[in-house]
């Protein structure tokens, strides 16, 4: 560089300033053996000595002003060659700066040859290795996370987000962040795009279906995951086991029914068909699962199904058109065919605490809040007796799952983090109500005033 040499080239010159002949020739201008030439300017003297001290004081003052920049350049040459010393950018290491250093990964001195600096530390290049596969890591870029270098592509296997759908590694947005749907509840990372890409969801667990494994068609277009499939309650015939031990649940807590109320499983379109025909009632939407009629009408159930497997799909649907006759506030219970028993037994549950309400003298027009509430708490507090043994659609009883615990934790969250009026906050200030004041009190408060107790 120009400048250095020029800064070099000054301080050689101050360093090498004047030699032994030079001193010599000064010497004996004065010790009188060139008396000659002293005699020739001693005429002058007076002037020569003016001259002298005029030029003198000129150099003096160029001397200053060019010895302060070079020692202002020098200053510059040393800071770079500190800042060169504490933060080496070559891999060779100069002996002067042996034992300065010790590796942060074998704690030994860093020796003459090449090193690595880093992380805020020297490393020898065969001790700078990658947390996962432990292999040294070369090239110029490496990931850290928790104080630990990583390969870039081991890092991305161990912390890059994957969706659980495709498999693939979630990609970024426009904004180059890394962006992803989970469900509130399984966990579930998936990419953006497969809400819109047709992907479909099981009807009962909301889970999406992965592209390595297969969901279950229905006939009404829902789609069942293997774990829903297990326990799956295909017909009316085979939901009667389960409808008898809802009715043994309300009679532990002395609610027995009155009478006997029909109970049918149907088809998606046939229970939106009930549903518009019937006169009162709040209804989850967008999907109904369960109607308690309270109008005389003709209903297509589903008579006989035979049970799909992993590997059989489903053989023919038999139905069967009933014509149902009112001789009390209720006609009879509908359920959605091809749930899970467990989602079944609570949808079971809610739609006959309607049954019960309306056949015990309760006000015809409760508000929905209060209504849809209390039949809630009822299928919630049946959900949390299946602790134990699991049952089968047919009622034979079996060790119970990790995913017989799974889903009634999920339909229990269901129910709890519900966000319509009537469902989510009608169960939440009902289910206060009944631990605050127990089920019989506050449905007698709810038939005499219409309201939860506070």
């Amino acid at each position: 560089m120009k400048w250095l040499s020029k800064i070099f080239k000054g301080s050689n010159h101050r360093v090498s300033y004047g030699d032994d002949q030079g001193r010599d020739t000064t010497t004996t201008s004065r010790d009188g053996r060139n008396k000659g030439a002293e005699k020739t300017v001693g005429d002058d003297l007076d002037h020569a000595i003016a001259l002298s001290l005029s030029e003198e004081d000129h150099k003096n003052e160029r001397g200053r002003e060019h010895s302060d920049y070079d020692e202002e350049l020098a200053r510059a040459v040393q800071a770079s060659l500190d800042i060169t010393d504490r933060l080496p950018s070559s891999s060779t290491v100069r002996e002067s700066s042996l034992g300065l250093h010790r590796c942060a990964g074998c704690n030994k001195e860093i020796g003459p040859g090449r090193f690595l600096s880093c992380m805020g530390a020297m490393w020898h290049p065969q001790c700078f290795c990658c947390h996962a596969c432990k292999q040294p890591i070369s090239g110029t870029e490496f990931a850290v996370s928790g104080n630990e270098p990583y390969h870039k592509d081991c890092y991305r296997e161990l912390y890059h987000p994957r969706c659980e759908v495709c498999h693939n590694f979630i990609p970024p947005n426009s904004a180059r962040l890394i962006e992803y749907r989970a469900h509130p509840f399984w966990g579930q990372k998936y990419c953006p795009a497969h809400e819109e890409d047709g992907t479909p969801r099981c009807c009962s667990c909301e889970r999406m279906e992965p592209r390595d494994a297969r969901y279950i068609g229905l006939d009404d277009g829902r789609k069942l995951c293997l774990e829903c499939l297990d326990t799956a309650v295909m017909d009316t015939h085979e939901c009667q086991p389960l409808y008898h031990e809802i009715q043994d649940f309300y009679e532990g807590m002395n609610m027995k029914m009155p009478q006997p109320i029909p109970m049918l499983l149907v088809e998606r379109q046939a229970l939106n068909e009930a549903r518009q025909n019937e006169k009162d009632g709040s209804h989850h939407l967008p999907e109904t699962r369960g109607l308690c009629l309270s109008e005389e009408q003709t209903i297509s159930t589903v008579y006989r199904r035979p049970r799909p497997s992993r590997h059989i799909p489903f053989g023919e649907m038999r139905t069967e058109s009933m014509k149902l006759t009112r001789h009390c506030e209720v006609t009879a219970i509908l359920v959605l065919f091809g749930l899970p028993r467990l989602l079944s037994g609570s949808i079971l549950a809610h739609e006959l605490m309607h049954a019960w309400l309306r056949l015990n003298g309760f006000p015809h027009l409760l508000d929905p809040v209060v209504e849809e509430g209390i039949c809630q708490v009822i299928a919630h507090m049946w959900l949390d007796s299946q602790i134990g043994s699991s049952s089968s659609s047919t009622g034979k009883s079996k060790p119970k799952s990790f995913n017989h615990d799974r889903l009634r934790e999920f339909f229990l969250h269901q129910i709890a983090m519900d966000s319509s009026p009537a469902y989510g906050q009608g169960f939440r200030t009902g289910h206060q109500a009944v631990v605050q004041f127990g089920l019989k009190r506050t449905l007698d408060h709810i038939k005499l005033t219409g309201s939860f107790p506070v």
